[in-house]
């Protein structure tokens, strides 16, 4: 397992070098320098939309805006955000976190165009049901010609889309906050049980459809954010005096890398934590890497740019948010230099020092609940490009491919878990990214007249 371990980390070293940086990151300015900033002055209308003020019956798709945008967000608001935040930091130092940020701006022009094409150019699938994401904006926007980097996108998908990290992370907190305390833990043959009753769970969720997880997910995700965001403001009041020397180390620590560990990029170590905080930050929100558009493609709605506005709020949420959260708890409470525990264990650190008992075992709940959800959504990311490669009527066998899953995450290590879907995520973010800096013209006309009938309607 050591010698697969430093070959996936190998291969994920490769896949987020240089080229990818620049067509995520620089494909992501270009859109946003491409449209002025535009969507960012309708944030109003953004949360207007989210509300349902212009809800349609009558319009194609299966979603409400709320529920496109609560299923993407189940999948994103996860374990990126809670132990994402802490791998970024415990290799990376505060200063990660600005360059997460950047990574989540940027982001939020790239959602807006993904998403707005996943509207504007929906597919059928072939049981001649609507569907959207980007092997179908690639095909129906670029043509037939374009199929191999559809077909791209849904390979990369079918692995991308494992919930294994998820799983790895949410079986850590179990042992570490519940059952090694208790005694209780017995090494592979607990994370094997763990992993049984998660797919089960899962199992009985998945088989019911999207209907099942969009409503299941627009109950959990608000919930879990709540708590999460009392949870952490606890920890940042009985640390409030350290909280605004934290807070500028993030701005200061960004160009300096005084405790950045990982390897040098571009010559140096801020090139290395330059990448360090957009690859997590890119796992965190997933902007640009094409499964949020999966979900936003599904929204029942006539108006691409409504979505595309819907799906801009979810970075702003995910990693300007709770990203933050996260990483100022781990800050302020002093775990990161404290302590040689990483990912989900390090945060957990955190809450449990400055609150103690029930801390740990309230994040344990939103750990629960954050991967549970992850769950329900990547499974239904994974079947739409297994309909995409194999035909609407095999996406049922995914599903069994996609619990199998659990049970690897459950039992394996947490760097070649991390390393796996980051390497897919790169090789996902490719087609995604190039079909959607060549689209960005249709988008960008689409948006001024949508803007101009707002004005005048």
């Amino acid at each position: 397992m050591k010698n697969v371990d430093q070959f996936i980390s190998e291969i994920a070293s490769i896949a987020w070098g240089l080229p990818l940086l620049i067509i995520l990151i620089g494909g992501g300015l270009y859109l946003l320098i491409r449209i002025k900033f535009l969507p960012f002055r309708y944030l109003s209308h953004a949360i207007a939309i989210l509300r349902g003020k212009y809800d349609s019956e009558n319009d194609a798709g299966e979603l409400t805006h709320f529920q496109a945008l609560t299923t993407a967000l189940s999948a994103t608001v996860g374990m990126g955000n809670i132990a994402g935040v802490a791998v970024a930091i415990a290799i990376g130092g505060p200063g990660a976190v600005f360059w997460m940020w950047v990574s989540a701006v940027i982001g939020m022009s790239t959602k807006f165009f993904t998403a707005t094409l996943a509207i504007l150019y929906r597919g059928v699938d072939s049981e001649g049901k609507i569907q959207g994401g980007p092997m179908y904006f690639i095909t129906e926007g670029l043509g037939k010609k374009w199929m191999p980097l559809a077909i791209m996108f849904s390979i990369a998908g079918l692995v991308g889309a494992l919930p294994v990290f998820n799983v790895n992370q949410l079986t850590q907190a179990i042992n570490d906050i519940l059952l090694k305390p208790a005694g209780l833990y017995s090494g592979f043959r607990t994370d094997l049980i763990i992993g049984l009753i998660l797919a089960t769970i899962t199992a009985i969720v998945i088989f019911g459809g999207l209907s099942r997880i969009s409503k299941t997910a627009s109950k959990m995700v608000p919930a879990m954010v709540g708590l999460y965001f009392l949870l952490v403001l606890i920890i940042l009041f009985v640390h409030i005096d350290v909280v605004p020397k934290y807070f500028s180390l993030i701005f200061i620590d960004a160009f300096s890398a005084n405790f950045y560990k990982g390897d040098a990029f571009l010559g140096g170590v801020v090139g290395g934590i330059i990448l360090l905080g957009i690859r997590r930050g890119a796992f965190s929100n997933e902007a640009g890497i094409g499964t949020a558009p999966m979900a936003h493609g599904a929204a029942k709605t006539n108006q691409p740019i409504r979505e595309g506005l819907v799906a801009m709020l979810g970075p702003a949420i995910d990693t300007l948010i709770i990203c933050t959260l996260t990483a100022l708890a781990i800050l302020v409470t002093g775990v990161w230099q404290s302590s040689n525990a990483n990912g989900v264990s390090l945060t957990a650190s955190a809450f449990e020092e400055s609150i103690p008992y029930f801390g740990k075992f309230g994040l344990l709940a939103c750990i629960a609940i954050f991967s549970i959800s992850s769950l329900f959504s990547y499974s239904y990311y994974g079947g739409k490009c297994m309909s995409f490669l194999f035909g609407a009527k095999n996406k049922g066998i995914y599903n069994f491919i996609y619990i199998a899953s659990i049970l690897v995450g459950a039992t394996t290590s947490l760097s070649l878990m991390i390393n796996l879907i980051d390497t897919f995520f790169a090789l996902m973010a490719i087609p995604t990214m190039t079909a959607t800096i060549i689209l960005a013209p249709k988008v960008i006309k689409e948006a001024k007249i949508y803007f101009e009938n707002l004005k005048n309607p």
